[in-house]
């Protein structure tokens, strides 16, 4: 397939980390045609992931969630107009729907595409999206979620290599972690984030507090809780469990927390975005998993350590139970750290 004039549409709306799961398979499409022109579809408040992408040349933000909130009202009617004119606007080679839901397979038959590319029914979240599917790639014998997206881009030609992730980074983002780093004498420091899109992927605020209550003899260095500011009431709560001068809140917007994370000694966390942006990046990690497979979706680095709750796996979260994950103790936690931070910094 020669890359002259050629154009392919993209389907990733959200969320942080599936959209960073997203981003290997993308660059490898864009590797394999360097000449061709690729858009992305993403949801408005997750647009500044693609932020100076060099494989992305057009970014269509939709604001579907938004929508969802507000209602069919006139000002709704009127911006779903115009974003169902900026996706016919050009025709595309090929539209390749990373999301696998009704929604974004309906974006890509309302696209200007005769070819439309997504997964088999099987590794499908909503399999009955595959309807509007011309062509579904089955990624039998791949088991992490990175990997079943490259077979997506190698159906048009595309190989798989080295993970490439082209996150955003800009000089006023880096330049506000290192000032922020310096207020709170931080120059050693790893991360905990407590947060989670749903409660069943989240360990207890009771045993965050625990755990960093006993983090002194293992690591000296600060530990800086970030969250969303939703999941500012939970890192209160943790705080103030802790009892510690030890650990402190970060805030900062998304772009800034890639900027932090780059610096950090280690990432602990959840299944949830920002673990996936640590991984992104190459920062060593410890995770703590409930319903969901870190097989399929964890840290992929052989060297990262993800401890996981026995139990049924579910990657869907209406039918997960809403409790916080139980059965993975705090010594174990504990324990992982040491071991991640010995492999990595001996």
């Amino acid at each position: 397939m020669s890359d002259s004039q050629q154009r392919f549409l993209v389907i990733r709306m959200s969320s942080i980390g599936d959209i960073v799961h997203a981003l290997p398979a993308v660059a490898a499409l864009g590797r394999a045609y360097p000449q061709a022109e690729i858009h992305w579809v993403v949801e408005s408040r997750y647009a500044g992931l693609l932020a100076g992408n060099p494989y992305v040349r057009n970014v269509l933000r939709l604001d579907t969630l938004g929508w969802r909130e507000h209602g069919l009202s006139a000002a709704t009617l009127e911006e779903i107009g115009r974003g169902v004119l900026a996706l016919r606007e050009f025709s595309y080679d090929a539209a390749i729907d990373f999301q696998g839901l009704w929604k974004s397979a309906f974006i890509a038959r309302l696209s200007r595409s005769q070819k439309r590319l997504g997964l088999a029914e099987r590794w499908l979240r909503e399999p009955s999206a595959a309807v509007f599917y011309t062509e579904r790639v089955s990624p039998a014998g791949r088991t992490h979620v990175i990997d079943q997206y490259y077979a997506l881009a190698e159906r048009l030609g595309a190989r798989e290599g080295q993970h490439e992730f082209p996150l955003p980074r800009a000089p006023e983002d880096d330049r506000y972690v290192d000032c922020q780093l310096a207020v709170r004498e931080a120059s050693d420091f790893m991360i905990v984030n407590p947060g989670g899109g749903w409660q069943a992927k989240c360990w207890s605020p009771e045993n965050y507090a625990e755990l960093i209550r006993e983090l002194g003899p293992v690591f000296p260095g600060k530990v800086l809780l970030t969250g969303s500011p939703e999941e500012q009431a939970l890192i209160s709560e943790i705080l103030t469990g802790a009892a510690t001068k030890q650990a402190c809140y970060f805030p900062s917007t998304l772009a800034q927390f890639i900027a932090l994370v780059r610096r950090a000694k280690l990432f602990v966390g959840g299944d949830t975005g920002p673990l996936h942006l640590a991984a992104a990046v190459g920062t060593p990690i410890v995770a703590v998993y409930g319903p969901t497979d870190p097989a399929r979706n964890g840290p992929f680095a052989p060297e990262d350590i993800a401890l996981s709750a026995s139990g049924p796996i579910n990657h869907t979260r209406r039918a997960v139970h809403p409790s916080y994950i139980t059965r993975v103790p705090v010594h174990a936690v504990l324990g992982a750290i040491a071991e991640r931070l010995a492999r990595a910094h001996g």
